[in-house]
Order: structure tokens, then C-alpha cells, then sequence
């Protein structure tokens, strides 16, 4: 079989045949997933990478990997970035599927909430 040949996964899927995808694939994805909305938010709200860094207490570098899809933080990491993209983030693991969101705080909101509200952090 010559490259000409070749079907790409998205091909394939069109054309309605089997597409085995393995974890590698599916690990690549979900950091691509989610390095694309840490660029999102960032650019969002106007930082620089090395802005984004300082906040979180990171390297410029290691935010350019993340956003890269090139590596995937730890939980504590995740919520520094969260923290310091003033953002929360919701991570949607469903199959073959992934979304990662980061919805910004709204400071009127909490401005206006009383202050003896249930809250409960982990």
C-alpha cells in the first residue's frame, strides 16, 4: 500500500468504519483540550504567558508546554491556574470525549452575596 492509500482517523470515522484509538491518542487529546482553553481564557483576559506565570508561581516555559498540549499538571497546579486566571474550571470526561472550561468569576455576584452562605471547598 502506497501513502495515497493511507485513510486519515477522521476518514475513517466518516466513512463509518471501526476507529480504535489508543490511550496515547486519547492522553494527547485531553492535553490539547485543555491546553487550548488555558490559551483561551489567557488571551481572554489580556495576559502574557510570563503574566500568567508569575501568577500561578510557574515558568513562562511550563505555561507554553501546557498550552502546547506538551504536559499535563497535577491537580494542585490546576487550581493555581484556575486562581490565577480568575476563572473556575470544570473538567468534562465522557468517553472518547473531553471539554475543559475556565467561567470567569463574577465579582458582582460575590459582592452581593451574604456573607454567612454555604460554601464548601475541598
Amino acid at each position: 500500500m502506497n501513502h495515497s492509500q493511507w485513510k486519515t482517523r477522521r476518514t475513517r470515522k466518516l466513512l463509518g468504519e471501526s476507529v480504535e484509538e489508543s490511550p496515547a491518542y486519547v492522553e494527547a487529546g485531553y492535553a490539547f483540550a485543555l491546553g487550548q482553553a488555558v490559551y483561551d481564557r489567557r488571551t481572554e483576559i489580556g495576559l502574557s504567558q510570563s503574566e500568567l506565570a508569575r501568577r500561578a508561581d510557574m515558568t513562562q516555559s511550563q505555561i507554553s508546554r501546557i498550552e502546547g498540549g506538551d504536559s499535563v499538571p497535577t491537580l494542585p497546579l490546576l487550581t493555581r491556574l484556575a486562581k490565577a486566571l480568575d476563572a473556575s474550571l470544570t473538567i468534562d470526561l465522557d468517553g472518547d470525549s473531553s471539554a475543559f472550561t475556565f467561567t470567569p468569576h463574577d465579582h458582582r455576584q460575590q459582592d452581593e452575596a451574604s456573607p454567612g452562605g454555604n460554601h464548601s471547598a475541598a
